[in-house]
C-alpha cells in the first residue's frame, strides 16, 4: 500500500473464519446470511487481535468496514484505537448494488474482479471466478438496510475527524480525494512532529 499503512478489512477477517469452519466463522455466517451486522463479541475480538500485531502497530493501519455501529465504535475507543481519519464514501443506492452485484473473485490470485467495470483478462481467468455468498441483490439490500440504521450513530462518534468523499465517481477519481487528504494528514504529522523534536 502506498502509505505502508496496515490494510485491515473486517469483512477479509470474517471470511477467514468462515472458511476456517470455526463455531465463531459458522455464527457470522448465519447473521452475514441475513444481511446481518455479526456480533461485537466476534468481530471486535477480530479486529482487535489484527490492530494488536507488530505490523499494525509499528506502521499505523487503514481499518475497513470497521466500525459499523456505535457498539463498535466505543469497543475500538476502549481498546484504545482511535483513527486520525475517518473516511465516509458517499454512494448512490443504485450504483452501489450494481458495484456489489457485479463483483467478482479469483480464487486462485485473490484478485477482486468487476465484470462490467474490470473485467478479467482471459476466458480461463473468467471460468474460475466466484461470487462471495452475501453479494447477491436481495443480501445487498439487506447490509445496505442495516448499514442506515446504524452510521450515524457511528459518524456521531467521529465528527470531528470524518472526510465525506463523493464515492459515485471512477475509482480514480475516487482515490484521488482520498490521496489528497491522506498526503495532507501525514504532512501535518510530520510538522507536528518535527516542532515537537525541536
Amino acid at each position: 500500500m502506498q502509505y505502508g499503512l496496515v490494510h485491515i478489512a473486517a469483512g477479509d477477517l470474517l471470511r477467514a473464519e468462515i472458511a476456517s469452519g470455526s463455531e465463531n466463522g459458522k455464527q457470522a455466517k448465519e447473521y452475514m446470511e441475513k444481511g446481518q451486522l455479526v456480533p461485537n463479541e466476534i468481530v471486535v475480538m477480530m479486529v482487535k487481535d489484527r490492530l494488536l500485531q507488530p505490523d499494525s502497530q509499528e506502521n499505523g493501519w487503514l481499518l475497513d468496514g470497521y466500525p459499523r455501529s456505535l457498539s463498535q465504535a466505543t469497543a475500538l475507543k476502549e481498546f484504545g484505537f482511535r483513527p486520525d481519519l475517518f473516511i465516509v464514501l458517499e454512494v448512490n443506492e443504485e450504483i452501489l448494488v450494481e458495484r456489489v452485484v457485479g463483483r467478482r473473485l479469483d480464487p486462485v490470485t485473490g484478485k477482486i474482479y468487476h465484470l462490467k467495470y474490470s473485467p478479467p483478462e482471459t476466458e480461463e481467468i473468467a471460468a474460475r471466478l466466484t461470487q462471495r455468498f452475501d453479494d447477491t441483490e436481495e443480501k445487498v439490500k439487506l447490509r445496505l438496510q442495516t448499514h442506515r440504521q446504524n452510521v450515524e450513530a457511528v459518524l456521531s462518534m467521529y465528527e470531528d475527524i470524518t472526510l465525506k468523499v463523493n464515492g459515485n465517481l471512477r475509482k480514480e477519481d475516487v482515490f484521488a480525494q482520498i490521496d489528497d487528504a491522506l498526503t495532507k494528514l501525514f504532512e501535518d504529522r510530520k510538522l507536528n512532529s518535527g516542532s515537537l523534536a525541536a
